[in-house]
């Protein structure tokens, strides 16, 4: 029983960060820290942009939640809101910056509906390079409006 219940919280929690993802991408990145998140919309030659920022601070409540989960008992249960919250990441990581953006290259090309659907609305988000006007803020979901074979 307790699996079920610790897999549930993870995976729920998977689920809910595509949520605060958009929200933090729509509200924060493209709001008042649009000095860190403009790195991704202008074109470079580095590895490293400001807006991998992000990825550090966002890291922070996973890893507070895990050892909060391991060290107080009657806390337990947060531990599986700290993986859900690192599964989201990793997901992105793959999806985003190495499936999207080939910041590490690799042979891929998208087959399934979803992922072209996914890549297609990234690219849409990425037309606009300033703060405003853009679109298609989810990370790991896309509205089918996104996807190739859709008709208006």
């Amino acid at each position: 029983m307790n699996t079920f219940i610790h897999l549930s919280i993870l995976i729920g929690t998977f689920f809910l960060m595509e949520g605060v993802a958009w929200a933090t991408h729509k509200y924060i990145m493209h709001g008042f820290l649009w000095n860190w998140h403009k790195s991704h919309h202008t074109p470079h030659d580095q590895f490293l942009e400001k807006n991998d920022l992000f990825a550090v601070v966002f890291s922070l409540p996973a890893i507070l939640l895990i050892v909060i989960g391991f060290e107080i008992p009657s806390l337990a249960l947060l531990k599986w809101v700290g993986f859900g919250i690192t599964a989201y990441g990793v997901f992105y990581i793959i999806f985003h910056d190495i499936i999207v953006h080939r910041r590490i290259k690799i042979r891929f090309m998208a087959r399934s509906r979803y992922m072209k659907r996914m890549i297609r609305a990234h690219k849409i988000h990425h037309k606009y390079l300033a703060k405003h006007g853009a679109e298609a803020f989810g990370f790991l979901y896309a509205p089918k409006k996104y996807d190739p074979h859709h008709q208006k």
